[in-house]
């Protein structure tokens, strides 16, 4: 019953354009058992699988037509950016089993990090402490902390070196 209930008020709420409103996404999310921090600004047209599997840390960006494919669980740290159409896939399917059996593996994006646009984390994967993965990247290894990774699969290009404010 609560996923027949999630799905009708997800492409209602959080799949329409037409509803702009962060503070009703966000209130509707802790509803359906996410953890959300302050500051959380949630843009349209996002999509997420299972609220309940979800925790978001304070002041996180999620960008237009995210998808956060959570049949496992995801956490968010503080200071996340996911860009626009990134999407966190939890969940993969054994290719090589006669059954294509259902695998799934919990992600974690650690504080500071940045997920590009049209960027995918695949399950059971760790994105480091202000990390970065490029636009269009696949995450398919753990990213290290400060480090910025680019390319399918994402393979590490430089260190992250960030100014003190």
């Amino acid at each position: 019953m609560k996923i027949a209930l999630w799905y009708i008020t997800s492409n209602a709420i959080f799949l329409n354009r037409l509803i702009p409103s962060m503070g009703l996404k966000r209130g509707l999310l802790k509803a359906f058992g996410a953890s959300i921090g302050k500051g959380l600004i949630i843009k349209p047209k996002v999509n997420i699988k299972y609220p309940w599997k979800l925790t978001i840390g304070d002041h996180v960006w999620i960008g237009e037509e995210v998808w956060i494919d959570n049949l496992d669980e995801v956490y968010l740290g503080d200071h996340v950016c996911l860009s626009q159409g990134a999407m966190l896939l939890s969940g993969n399917h054994d290719y090589s089993s006669v059954t294509f059996d259902l695998m799934t593996a919990p992600i974690r994006i650690e504080d500071g990090a940045w997920i590009g646009a049209k960027a995918v984390v695949v399950q059971g994967r760790t994105c480091g402490s202000h990390s970065v993965l490029t636009v269009g990247s696949v995450c398919t290894t753990d990213m290290d902390p400060y480090v910025i990774y680019q390319g399918n699969p994402a393979t590490r290009v430089r260190e992250r070196n960030m100014n003190s404010v």
